[in-house]
């Protein structure tokens, strides 16, 4: 294994980081939004699907079969992709100056490609596993 290359064990570890350090920012965005109906409703669906993904790709860390597994990292992705669309909603609302959520639908967008990936990968794992057993 090459010197950049990480194990799926030591991936996991990492990308659970990286989703809860996602979901933490997220919070605190949400912590400064302005005190309005529309805004504390948008607020709080955000809050809902970035908290969704750390939780939920952890509880995919621990999918007793493939099909679990892939399942699972399904609701992930649906969550990911669910925050950039709430990000962009903060955003073109005028909600939100974009300026300041650069950064986050960067992140936002980033796990769903990862995620997305991911997904593909154990389908296809899923599969040939799959085809092996007949």
């Amino acid at each position: 294994m090459s010197e950049n290359k990480l194990s799926n064990f030591e991936f996991a570890e990492a990308f659970k980081r990286r989703t809860k350090a996602f979901a933490l920012r997220v919070i605190k965005l949400c912590q400064a939004l302005p005190y309005k109906p529309e805004t504390q409703v948008i607020g709080k669906q955000l809050l809902r699907s970035a908290t969704a993904v750390a939780a939920n790709y952890r509880a995919a860390c621990r999918a007793r079969s493939g099909a679990e597994f892939v399942a699972k990292i399904g609701v992930v992705l649906e969550e990911a992709d669910e925050s950039l669309f709430w990000l962009e909603i903060l955003e073109e609302a005028e909600i939100v100056a974009g300026t300041r959520l650069v950064d986050l639908k960067r992140e936002a967008d980033e796990l769903t490609a990862i995620l997305t990936k991911i997904r593909k990968s154990a389908a296809v794992k899923k599969q040939l596993s799959n085809s092996q057993t007949l």
